[in-house]
């Protein structure tokens, strides 16, 4: 049987599927890493050297101990594994990050440990374990090429120390000093670090760094770690190992099957035998890197707060020294999201071959090696709008601007911290996260302090070869110390052991021999964290659990069978999100508006829905399966739109069930045995690893049981599928629908590591112009969509409103697409948002333009109309003027502030496509900022792009209005009279007050004769009342009004008030103010199909003139639909209601239709020239009831009629009282507000029909004298009394109740 297939037949069952080792190639030599260094060196022959530069990035300055060189993969066994083939330039690239590292017998050669993970293309993951130890280099070779490396280096250190001053910077002096790895604050480090930078040849004995790796299927953490450890220990014991090396690898690699699920397994290692134990099928997944350790690297607090960040699908970006920091943080995370998973790029390790992917305009997960001493404000990187920024090393986190907190939070972080106090872990909180606020706050630390704070750090940090503190000292005085090294070796004569610094001296724990009390610490340690690591896991699952614990209500199945749903994947409405929202509490809404629209939600929803028709998903199956649990314990009806923290209540049954089966092992594994091996090869010599036998290892058992009964169960289950794959769908068409369908929404697949060409690389953006493409699409169509409200619903295209909050998370998310497409391929990064910068470079450019032109443009901003037609004058659309007013909002402290706001405010004057067309038009700029690959240089995408963004026009926003609420904005008025009998112009001295939903202008006066004015105040929102009144001074004081039109002059909106009536005293109802209802008017430049499709305009003040005479039906369906509106606007959330006094006082309102009830049957013919009003008829009805009470005929009604008349009398008359001057049509619209409010209107109509004046003022036929209609009537009013009615200031002013 060839290596391969014996390597191939048993993969999926066993535990580890690689053997590798990576190392330095004798036969090649020392050849630098392109990509890490910046000069090129090749050893040919044994006595033959020859030195390449590359004159444009010579560096010699840097020590040669200190550069990059290549590793190469030495040995791997199997050779391949047919369901994992190897991936050997991945392998080798994160076996060994920076390549090869040489030391002396002056330098720390502490062994390391580290992991990685592959994720490949299909979402599968493999995982790989390192262990990367110092061997003497014993090839006169490349001894000889370091030491001419070395010449090379002083002789270029003595050039530019003759040429430059002696002084330099402290910050040089701390880089150099960590560079070396030597802290400075001992008296003996000063001679070591004479020796350490050093090499020579006769009196150096040199060590290069070798890696030995185990590459698995699973993430059994520990159990290859304490492997790989027992196999170093092995290998620089003074004695042999029991059996050859290749007896271990090969036991581990052919004989220890995978454990099975909810069993523990135990196999031996060289010296100690080595548990593991996998979860059962109903809990959570196997995760066995230490939570506690992430914990403990970031805080609590930090930690949740990065958690909350990759729900929300941001870019993080951990940052650290080490390796295994890197994949704890970013595994221990991931590990936290059950029962979601991370759709995104994930590449924990970043190799220096693929930063090119920072660029990515896609959500990541990515880890980045940090320099030692650098500096976090120095690491530039293409897009920082939407970047979490972790720096592991010195515990300190970077927010995103805009960032929902995670629901219960401070009690979230409460019972995290209790968690780990139980296992006497001090929960610390880790430095307080940081947001971008301006391009100087990237650290708060001050030079000195954060010096001191990393040497302090790398002090007792253990990380990159360095030890504790106190342990370096010891060394060091050992090292340097003759006195010491004597006595040393006189204790070991004697026979006396000083462990520790033999401990300290080889980099190993101790020796096997005296290990048994080792062993039980270390399996109670283990047990110990794997006890704590279920239990924090718990905790965060507890919480979806709770949150989710409904969502299967609220998923939409709409499809008959798997291919229908795979086909019509992407127009189909899979979760009914508005009504999950509305049956949240409020306090989650914020996190969960944004959590719902991600690419991990969507997947576990398509999970829920694919699961009808195929197995379930694990995860799903676990997740659905607690929540059943939890019903049956908890029926959550009272509790469902509460907020109140639930705690996990299964903590200690999950450590238990782990207790159990690492207390009770379940199965051992085959013992290492003598293997079929050729004498004589493989010698063993201490310190250094042989060379294993490949004909042994290559070849696995021909018969393994455990193998045999897991391929026969396997191919039962692919028979299986296979045939309902064949009664379903073709197998191929089924395979392509579901890499469709899963992969929908994914901009990118995993990036490849291994292939680097740049046609790849080529291939890599375009697949990012594509999948931004894409996504501009599907966003802009849901926000369509979801604005169109019930025009979309007729059409099919499911919920039937939005709400503010979902509208702000889809703006939002508009934002954070637009800045990953300004940051795809930018040449150089200049500030955190790309976007902002690019409009910076437009308008620097356009002003100097303008500057060099000596045009006049500031001053024809404005285009006003002949003064014969008194009309609103244009605004002119202006990209530039659109950036000043955001630049002069001093409540913005931030580019990305700034560029978020600039698309609100381009958003809601429909400017966004025509703005950034006119941005990407001057196409010099664009070509100068921007790479050739780039989104924005990729004509017909962006063509695309704008061409969707252009949709957007066909619904209003108020994004920017609604948001920014404590700016101040320019507010143009201009009154437009009718041209009647010279009434155009009034002597009398008239005022305006503007009212939006979010306050009022106050009263200011209008010149005289100017009917026009322009005024400043703090931001009013939508608008919905004016004021409009006068003093009625003068001779021609009597004014006919058309409409009032007030304009937004930054957001452009204008609103349009119609009065159509006089104000004067003895002219129409002899009002001296009005309030005016205000309609939104539609641009001008909208034509008819924009018109045809745009949301409905507001409600407008009724006018005289548009009183029409309407039958008692249509009077009745009058009133019936402004209660019905009432009422509807009370059910809507608080924050989405809109203006009140619309519905009351506007067209089609409470007032309007109850003025229709109250003219039907009135007998309103003039008297001696003289309107009658309804007032008058509400007028003598108070009183006849005034003098009826006067004469005591009230004394025989009942005590309740008698308040309800004083009631009536007393409102009549405050009204009549007030200090106002109102007309009659004002008082009677006055008395049904304040009626409504006070619950009195249904009280009052019985008394005014009930008075004699009825039959003077009303018809027979009149309705207000039909009992049957009054009642319902009354009926009809009386459902308001559920509702709390608060009346807009400017309609109460001066009335004194």
């Amino acid at each position: 049987m060839s290596g391969t297939s014996a390597g191939s037949a048993a993969a999926p069952c066993r535990f580890a599927h690689y053997f590798v080792i990576c190392g330095i190639d004798t036969e090649t030599g020392l050849e630098p890493d392109e990509l890490a260094g910046m000069w090129l060196l090749s050893v040919f022959e044994a006595t033959k050297f020859t030195i390449l530069e590359d004159k444009a990035c010579e560096n010699f300055e840097q020590s040669p101990l200190k550069r990059t060189f290549k590793s190469k993969v030495l040995a791997r066994y199997p050779e391949n594994v047919e369901w994992n083939p190897f991936d050997q330039d991945a392998v080798n690239m994160l076996c060994m990050p920076k390549g090869l590292s040489f030391r002396t017998q002056a330098d720390q050669r502490e062994p390391q440990f580290h992991s990685f993970i592959i994720t490949k293309e299909d979402g599968s993951r493999t995982y790989g374990f390192v262990h990367t130890f110092y061997e003497e280099v014993t090839s006169p070779q490349i001894c000889s090429a370091m030491q001419t490396l070395y010449q090379m280096h002083n002789a270029e250190q003595t050039n530019a120390t003759s040429s430059s001053s002696s002084s330099s910077s402290s910050m040089d002096s701390l880089a150099s000093s960590l560079d070396d790895g030597y802290s400075p604050t001992s008296s003996s480090s000063s001679s070591l670090s004479r020796a350490a930078g050093s090499y020579d040849s006769s009196r150096d004995t040199l060590y290069v760094s070798k890696a030995l790796c185990l590459i698995t299927p699973m993430p059994f953490m520990h159990a290859c770690r304490r492997f790989l450890a027992q196999m170093h220990s092995a290998v620089i014991a003074a004695t042999t190992p029991p059996l050859p090396l290749e007896s271990y690898v090969y036991n581990i690699l052919y004989e220890v099957p995978l454990p099975a699920p909810g069993r523990s397994l135990k196999f031996h290692g060289i010296y100690e035998p080595i548990v593991c134990q996998r979860p059962g099928p109903g809990e959570l997944p196997l995760a066995d890197f230490p939570l506690a350790e992430a914990f403990a690297l970031l805080g609590v607090e930090n930690l949740v707060q990065v958690f909350t960040c990759t729900l929300l699908e941001m870019q993080i970006l951990l940052y650290s020294q080490d390796y295994q920091r890197l994949m704890t943080v970013a595994e221990g995370i991931t590990t936290l999201l059950f029962p979601f998973q991370w759709q995104h790029v994930y590449v924990p390790i970043l190799p220096a071959s693929l930063l090119h992917f920072l660029d990515a305009p896609v959500p990541y997960l990515m880890g980045l090696q940090s320099k030692e001493g650098t500096d976090r404000s120095k690491l530039e990187l293409p897009q920082e709008a939407n970047l979490c920024f972790v720096d592991i090393d010195n515990h300190s986190i970077e927010l995103p601007e805009d960032f929902p907190q995670f629901p219960n939070k401070t009690e979230f972080i409460q019972e995290l911290t209790e968690v780990l106090l139980s296992f006497g872990i001090s929960a610390n909180t880790g430095a307080p996260p940081r947001t971008r606020s301006s391009p100087g706050s990237t650290s708060s630390t001050p030079g000195r302090e954060r010096k001191s704070a990393t040497l302090r750090q790398l002090e007792d940090d253990g990380r990159n070869g360095n030890l504790a503190g106190e342990e370096l000292v010891v060394l060091e005085l050992l090292q340097g110390n003759a006195t010491l090294e004597r006595l040393q070796a006189l204790t070991k004569r004697t026979g006396v052991t000083v462990a520790r610094v033999d401990a300290l001296r080889a980099g190993v724990k101790s020796q096997p021999t005296e290990g048994q009390g080792n062993q039980i610490g270390g399996e109670e340690e283990e047990l110990r964290n794997a006890k704590l690591n279920v239990q924090l896991r718990e905790v965060f699952a507890s919480r979806f659990t709770t949150m989710f614990a409904d969502y299967e209500s609220f998923v939409i199945q709409s499809a008959p069978d798997l291919e229908s749903w795979l086909t019509n994947r992407e127009q189909m409405h899979n979760f009914d999100k508005a009504s999950f929202l509305s049956d949240q509490p409020e306090p989650y809404l914020p996190f969960l508006s944004h959590f719902i629209e991600t690419q991990m939600f969507a997947t576990f929803i398509d999970n829920k829905i694919m699961s009808q028709w195929e197995e379930k998903e694990p995860m799903l199956h676990v997740f659905d399966t607690r929540i059943d649990k939890a019903r049956l314990y908890n029926i959550r009806a009272p509790s469902l739109r509460s907020s109140c923290y639930q705690r996990c209540s299964i903590l200690k049954e999950s450590a238990q069930a782990i207790e159990k089966r690492l207390m009770k092992i379940d199965h051992t594994a085959i013992h290492p045995h003598l293997l079929d091996m050729k004498i004589g090869q493989g010698k063993y010599e201490q310190g250094f690893f042989p060379k294993l036998q490949t004909e042994v290892l290559n070849t696995g058992p021909s018969i393994n049981k455990w193998c045999h009964k897991a391929t026969t169960a396997q191919r039962r289950k692919d028979r299986h599928r296979q045939q309902t794959e064949h009664l379903t769908l073709d197998n191929d068409l089924k395979e392509k629908y579901m890499q469709e369908a899963r992969s929908l929404g994914k901009n990118l697949r995993q990036p490849k590591l291994s292939d680097l060409s740049p046609a790849v690389i080529a291939q890599t953006n375009w697949k990012f112009v594509e999948g931004l493409l894409k996504e501009c699409r599907m966003k802009t169509k849901r926000m369509l969509v979801e604005k169109m409200g019930r025009e979309a619903v007729e059409l099919g295209h499911g919920e039937a409103s939005i709400t503010g909050l979902e509208e702000n998370t889809l703006i939002a998310s508009l934002c954070d697409l637009l800045e990953r497409i300004w940051s795809h391929g930018l040449q150089v990064k200049q500030g955190k948002s790309a976007l902002w910068s690019h409009l910076l470079h437009y308008q620097a450019r356009e002003e100097m333009l303008a500057q060099q032109a000596d045009s006049p443009a500031p001053h024809i901003l404005e285009r006003r109309k002949s003064d014969s037609s008194i009309a609103m004058p244009s605004l002119r659309v202006s990209l530039i003027q659109d950036m000043r007013h955001i630049q002069s909002m001093s409540e913005i402290k931030t580019d990305v502030g700034r560029a978020r706001a600039w698309i609100r405010l381009s958003l809601e004057k429909k400017l966004l496509s025509q703005h950034l067309k006119q941005l990407l038009s001057r196409q010099a700029l664009t070509k100068k900022l921007y790479k050739r690959y780039a989104f924005l240089r990729c004509e017909e995408e962006k063509e695309q792009f704008l061409f969707h963004l252009l949709s957007l026009n066909a619904v209003d926003y108020f994004c920017f209005t609604s948001v920014f609420t404590t700016i101040m904005i320019p507010y143009r008025v201009v009154i437009i009279p009718i041209k009647k009998l010279s009434n155009a112009m009034t002597t009398s001295n008239p005022w305006v007050c503007v009212s939006g939903e979010l306050g009022d202008s106050g009263i200011m006066q209008i010149p005289k004769n100017v009917l026009e004015m322009t005024f400043d105040c703090q931001n009013l929102g939508k608008l919905t009342t004016v004021q409009l009144g006068h003093d009625n001074a003068g001779l021609l004081a009597k004014w006919l009004v058309d409409c009032v039109m007030v304009r937004n002059e930054i957001t452009g909106h204008t609103y349009r008030f119609p009065c159509g009536r006089w104000l004067g005293k003895g002219v129409d109802d002899g009002s001296l103010e009005r309030v005016l209802i205000g309609e939104l008017v539609l641009p001008s430049g909208e034509d008819d199909s924009a018109r045809a499709c745009r949301t409905p305009p507001l409600q407008r003040s009724p006018s005289q003139g548009r009183r029409i005479k309407l039958n008692s039906a249509q009077i009745q369906e009058g009133i019936g639909e402004a209660v019905n509106n009432i009422i509807k606007h009370f059910h809507k959330p608080e924050k989405e209601r809109g203006s009140l006094t619309v519905l009351l006082c506007g067209e089609n309102s409470l007032v309007a239709a109850l003025e229709q009830f109250f003219h039907h049957g009135f007998k309103s013919a003039r008297l001696f020239q003289k309107t009658v009003f309804v007032w008058d008829f509400v007028e003598k009805a108070v009183a006849y009831m005034e003098s009826a009470d006067q004469m005591g005929d009230l004394q025989e009604t009942t005590e309740a009629m008698k308040m309800t008349c004083q009631s009536l009398c007393h409102y009549f008359n405050a009204i009549n009282s007030t200090s106002r001057n109102i007309g009659k049509d004002g008082k009677f619209q006055l008395l049904v507000c304040l009626g409504a409010r006070d619950r009195l209107l249904p009280q009052w109509l019985p008394l005014l029909v009930e008075c004699p004046v009825i039959l003077q003022m009303y018809e027979d036929t009149a309705m207000l004298r039909d009992p049957s209609t009054l009642n319902t009537l009354i009926s009809v009013l009386e459902t308001l009394h559920d509702f709390s009615i608060t009346l807009e200031a400017s309609l109460v002013k001066g009335i004194n109740l």
